[in-house]
């Protein structure tokens, strides 16, 4: 097997931490993010479903969610851009010895809110947040979810239990909402404690028409929230896309002239909290891009209406699948926005999605792309 090759980051680069179902890989461009430079394979044969980038208290850290059929899940990190990594002794992300379960696969990884430089989240399948308050030294199970008295009514979806969205309110230390495919979402606003479903006016739709509004049970593959007024969220669901104005109080349908309110990937305008990217697809029978046409939808009046973005993408025979974590933005000023395909595929917007490059082809399943700005 070759060895891979690596990224050399200098200060003002976009890294784009990509996983796929066979290895990890890193692209870097400079601020004008038009040229990149590839990094990888890491972790050959490996499945790896979660990235995250902390640049806080002086780090300059990668962490990856490792998978493998025979060993199970893990976290691995690196702090020279993947040219090491560490492999742990014992896998810090399991249950207690006393729970009824093990962990599966880890499906997110989180950073803290601003006033906690050292702490960071991970969320699992099974349904679980867990919390490290030594910068990933150490891990414990936040109790106060794992036992909520909804657990046990969970049901796993087409792709599992797992919790796979992690939110901390940047604006409430005490505040954070996660989503659970399928238990819906829930919102802590205790530090964790205790946790309430926040699903109202949500549908799901696979139940009786005359119970499709439950309190939880919603199959949410994604939401998002804006960094200065988290209190706008959106959220793609199985069928629907909603959108919040009172932090998960309640849900307004904004599917307004989409070709299918069915997908997985979303991402917000860090600027602007009117502005939304999605990646419809055709149904939940037929998971690819419709009509064969790769396009990015965008609002930039909070779901009122969506344009399709489509300019240097495929338009013929482009029956592409963007899963949940595979949409990420940049920082930058205009915001890049990125996403890639189970077809291996890797695309770039530096002007938010007014125009789309290929970065890579060929690449195994893509099921996770992140963003790193380089300080």
């Amino acid at each position: 097997m070759p060895a891979p090759t690596h990224i050399k980051p200098s200060s003002g680069d976009v890294v784009l931490l990509v996983g796929t179902m066979k290895g990890a890989f890193l692209f870097r461009s400079n601020s004008e993010r038009k040229e990149w430079e590839a990094g990888g394979p890491y972790f050959p044969g490996r499945a790896i479903y979660a990235f995250a980038y902390d640049n806080r208290n002086g780090r300059n850290r990668l962490w990856a969610a490792v998978n493998s059929s025979y060993w199970g899940s893990y976290l691995s990190s690196s702090d020279d851009f993947g040219q090491t990594w560490s492999e742990p002794e014992a896998y810090g992300v399991k249950f207690p010895e006393d729970a009824d379960t093990s962990v599966k696969q880890i499906w997110q990884i989180e950073l803290g809110h601003k006033n906690e430089p050292d702490t960071l989240y991970c969320g699992v399948e099974p349904a679980a947040l867990f919390k490290s308050t030594d910068a990933g030294a150490s891990w414990s199970l936040v109790k106060g979810l794992y036992d909520h008295p909804h657990r046990p009514q969970w049901q796993p979806g087409g792709g599992g239990l797992c919790l796979h969205t992690i939110l901390p309110d940047p604006t409430n230390d005490q505040r954070m909402h996660i989503a659970i495919s399928t238990g819906g979402v829930y919102r802590t606003d205790d530090g964790g404690a205790n946790w309430q479903p926040r699903n109202v006016g949500v549908r799901a739709q696979f139940l009786p028409p005359d119970q499709q509004y439950p309190e939880f049970g919603q199959c949410v593959h994604k939401i998002v929230s804006h960094p200065t007024n988290p209190a706008r969220m959106f959220l793609q669901n199985h069928w629907g896309l909603y959108r919040t104005d009172d932090g998960a109080d309640s849900w307004s349908d904004v599917a307004n002239g989409v070709p299918s309110d069915f997908g997985f990937a979303m991402e917000i305008d860090r600027k602007d909290p009117n502005t939304v990217f999605i990646v419809p697809l055709e149904s939940d029978e037929f998971r690819c891009t419709p009509e064969g046409k790769l396009r990015v939808y965008r609002t930039r009046n909070a779901g009122e209406s969506w344009e399709p973005l489509s300019n240097g993408l495929p338009q013929e025979n482009a029956f592409e699948t963007v899963l949940r974590d595979g949409m990420s933005g940049d920082k930058a000023d205009p915001m890049g926005v990125y996403f890639g395909s189970r077809n291996g595929k890797l695309f770039a917007s530096p002007d938010t999605g007014e125009s789309w490059h290929a970065v890579a082809e060929g690449l195994p399943p893509i099921v996770c792309v992140k963003t790193a700005m380089i300080a």
